[in-house]
């Protein structure tokens, strides 16, 4: 239930809040492990020589998020000592602690099942601290602090993202895996502390009496709001809106590499030239989306997001041999031969174009989801949309590697492209033309 409009908190009262410190905290344990096992994983992998085929299957790994709803209701069931969302975060919390620390004792070269067995109980421990901070959050903030709470969830998650896939890269040229693994895992305990010291959020809505309410009851409730016909196009438009990109993103560094950049050189240009604006076209979107509506964003910042796919098409294109894996690559920029630091500016340019088009889009595909979520069940309807936006990180993206053994890199990012298109048309049902004749309307 909403506050009423006397009670409602302003923009700085809510950005000084307890709370909104509690969100950043929220964010960046929920990004730390997905990070690790997106980012810091493949390029550990890489640079131990083993083949992207291997590496593009290790996106298998990343099944629990997709299958995280199946178990979502038992943390909505039971509660364990400390409160039903602080209990169930210290234990998930203290797994990942002391898991992922464990890729240091295996080599790349003679362990690969081991540390495939280990990456995905690092994800699952990982998917099921995500359904407990999703569902706190919920039961956190007010209806009024959703959207800024939300905004700097999602953007402290990205900011997690520059340990794997920055600090920890530069650390590898200078010290041993092991260590590098060690010093990752401790980014873990400022989450850790934050749920010893925060309190348990208060029952808004009860809890399910039963399992079987738990399980049951969301998934009713969704069907009988849209219908039968309309749930399967909104599950549809989930599961497409964000294919494209993600695959692109699936070999990101693996790709830098091939295309001759060190570690240190992918750690300071291309994380922090993907991380930056992505941030700020989440800021962007989440502005423009006052003005815009939902459905424009959509159809807007998903243009956006196709066609700076195309960006990476061109990059590799201009590479001389992308999959040699050497650091003598020559690039050539409309015919001409280019330097080593203006290679370094190109590729910040691209990565910087693609993440910005990413923010934008991500902006207005959770704002939908969450529009599209009930109150009473947000904690496993929610899991079961983020599960469902989760499934091309792990099926799709795993015949990633083949696909670029195959084709090449040139062709695999135009083919991200063509495979983006069925989500923009799916918008014709999700957001169709009339209802935003419809806004431009009342804006007038």
């Amino acid at each position: 239930m909403s506050l009423p409009s006397s009670a409602q908190p302003t923009i700085s009262q809510s950005l000084m809040s307890k709370k909104m410190l509690i969100c950043v905290f929220t964010g960046f344990s929920s990004g730390l492990p997905l990070f690790i096992l997106i980012s810091l994983l493949p390029a550990w992998l890489r640079s131990e020589g083993v083949d992207l085929k291997s590496i593009g299957l290790f996106a298998l790994i990343s099944l629990p998020f997709t299958w995280k709803f199946l178990w979502a209701p038992l943390f909505d069931r039971f509660t364990p000592p400390l409160g039903r969302r602080r209990g169930w975060l210290v234990v998930w919390q203290v797994l990942l602690l002391l898991s992922i620390p464990a890729f240091g004792a295996f080599n790349p070269k003679f362990d690969i099942w081991s540390i495939a067995y280990l990456a995905t109980v690092v994800a699952f421990f990982s998917a099921c601290q995500d359904i407990v901070l999703d569902a706190y959050r919920r039961e956190l903030l007010i209806d009024a602090e959703l959207g800024l709470g939300n905004a700097v969830h999602v953007n402290a998650y990205k900011i997690a993202g520059l340990v794997p896939g920055s600090l920890s890269l530069i650390l590898a040229d200078h010290m041993p895996w092991s260590s590098v693994f060690i010093i990752t895992a401790l980014f873990m305990l400022p989450g850790l502390v934050m749920t010893l010291m925060v309190s348990e959020p208060a029952l808004k809505y009860g809890a399910p009496k039963t399992l079987r309410a738990a399980i049951i009851e969301p998934f009713k409730e969704f069907i009988q709001r849209n219908g039968l016909k309309s749930a399967l196009f909104i599950l549809a438009f989930i599961f497409l809106y964000k294919l494209g990109d993600s695959m692109t993103t699936a070999l990101a560094t693996p790709f830098y590499l091939d295309m001759g950049f060190s570690k240190t050189e992918i750690g300071l240009i291309a994380k922090n030239a993907g991380l930056w604006p992505s941030v700020l076209g989440g800021l962007i979107g989440g502005l423009w989306m006052i003005k815009l509506g939902i459905n424009k964003s959509l159809w807007i910042f998903g243009a956006v997001q196709m066609l700076a796919i195309l960006g990476f098409a061109w990059l590799a294109d201009a590479a001389s041999n992308p999959l040699a894996f050497s650091a003598t690559l020559e690039f050539h920029i409309f015919g001409t031969s280019i330097s080593l630091q203006e290679r370094l500016l190109w590729l910040g340019m691209v990565i910087g174009v693609e993440a910005l088009g990413v923010g934008l889009g991500t902006a207005a595909f959770v704002a939908y989801i969450a529009k599209t979520t009930h109150p009473l069940y947000t904690a496993t309807q929610f899991a079961l949309f983020t599960s469902l936006a989760a499934v091309p990180r792990t099926f799709a993206n795993a015949a990633t590697g083949y696909m670029v053994e195959s084709m090449g890199w040139r062709d695999f990012f135009i083919l991200c492209f063509i495979i983006a298109i069925p989500g923009m048309v799916l918008l014709l049902k999700i957001a169709p033309w009339h209802e935003i004749a419809k806004e431009l309307q009342a804006d007038v």
